[in-house]
């Protein structure tokens, strides 16, 4: 009987993934944690000081601004495209995402200090690990380097956001198609993302009903999330989907009581989270409103 994987498939395996990995190389070099460092040197300490602030006046902000990145790379990279009307009114988006005025405030402070520099997308990048780390969660070090895109496209929205109704094999495919692995798809699938999600899912009105995903732990970065699902008090279809005698339960399990194997697995696939497809060098634009193109 011939074997499962002929020679030319197994070649074409190995030519895949040394591209890919040649790509995700590349990415890593054009981006860089210094990047500010002459062209803004005070960039870093002005976004941390305006998150610290808003988390500190409603901690639940820590959550929003977290996902915003996670809905900004999901689609079409880590462009600052969910900032735009047509990705931010989207289905997945719409009367879900919120935290677009403390963006605001800090592009407006980073425009005033260095005009043109600072970009939407690494405004989103930092904002994310520096509410993380606002809610006591570990942090990270933040490629920078990253432009804006002048586009949106709620239909890529739409089609590449993960919804609250998947399945777990749908979940899983979601985060492949991005690269992520099952135990990074768990990691990043604690409360963080969905927080801000409005109470009971309204499909008119009741935008100020927010409903904590965390029901313990909502104003804390921690391992919550996965005693909930344990509980069987995952709130939202896709989250208990996490824990339901499937593939994914000893994960659970395991995060479940270990916070620093969680916390420190969450912090890597954010890293990797911020280098899914940027717009670096010529590319793009930096805008000087982060709500809409140049």
């Amino acid at each position: 009987m011939a074997p499962f994987f002929s020679i030319p498939s197994i070649l074409t395996t190995i030519k895949f993934f040394l591209l890919f990995s040649f790509l995700v190389g590349m990415v890593s070099a054009q981006l860089s944690s210094t990047f500010y460092a002459t062209s803004c040197p005070n960039a870093l300490s002005t976004i941390k000081s305006a998150v610290d602030s808003a988390v500190s006046s409603e901690p639940r902000m820590g959550a929003s601004l977290l996902r915003l990145h996670f809905h900004d790379c999901f689609v079409n990279g880590c462009d600052a495209s969910v900032l735009l009307d047509e990705e931010r009114q989207a289905p997945p988006n719409k009367n879900s995402i919120r935290g677009f005025e403390v963006i605001d405030t800090i592009k407006s402070q980073l425009e005033d200090l260095c005009p043109g520099v600072v970009s939407c997308a690494d405004i989103l990048a930092v904002t994310a690990r520096d509410s993380v780390v606002a809610l006591d969660g570990l942090g990270w070090t933040v490629e920078l380097g990253r432009r804006d895109s002048a586009t949106a496209s709620g239909v890529a929205a739409s089609s590449n956001l993960p919804s609250p109704f998947s399945s777990l094999s749908e979940l899983i495919n979601k985060f492949s198609n991005k690269g992520f692995t099952v135990k990074e798809m768990v990691a990043l699938s604690d409360s963080s993302f969905t927080t801000s999600l409005q109470s009971n899912c309204p499909s008119t009105g009741g935008d100020s009903n927010l409903a904590p995903l965390d029901v313990t732990s909502s104003e804390s970065f921690d391992n919550e999330y996965f005693n909930n699902l344990i509980s069987k008090k995952g709130l939202l279809h896709s989250d208990q989907q996490l824990f339901n005698e499937g593939s994914t339960d000893s994960l659970v399990n395991a995060y479940s009581t270990n916070s620093e194997s969680f916390l420190t697995d969450f912090a890597n696939a954010m890293v990797k989270m911020g280098e899914l497809s940027p717009l670096t060098g010529t590319s793009g634009q930096i805008r000087t409103n982060c709500n809409k193109a140049n």
